[in-house]
């Protein structure tokens, strides 16, 4: 016997309950928080180097590696990128 879902999808349910931008964006924050952590790891970065390099304070930092703060704007992304060594990428699909 074949399993069938039963319902709608959550990202379904999360849009109507309204909550699907709003979960969205935090879910993005979070990865991108930890990606930059992990590339400072690897790097052997410290928060203060890393502020350095990205011409900015370490609450600046901090700011952008908390997962909870959604205000990081993309100008900082950048910054945080090149200071790593990588690069931001956007895609709407």
């Amino acid at each position: 016997m074949k399993k069938r879902n039963i319902g709608s999808s959550f990202d379904d349910w999360l849009r109507e309950e309204g909550t699907h931008e709003e979960v969205t964006a935090v879910a993005v924050k979070r990865v991108l928080a930890r990606q930059v952590e992990a590339a400072m790891s690897e790097g052997g970065l410290s928060k203060a180097e890393m502020a350095r390099r990205m011409h900015t304070s370490r609450s600046q930092l901090d700011r952008l590696l908390d997962p909870e703060n959604d205000s990081v704007t993309l100008a900082t992304l950048q910054k945080a990128a090149t200071a790593i060594g990588r690069e931001v990428r956007l895609e709407l699909v």
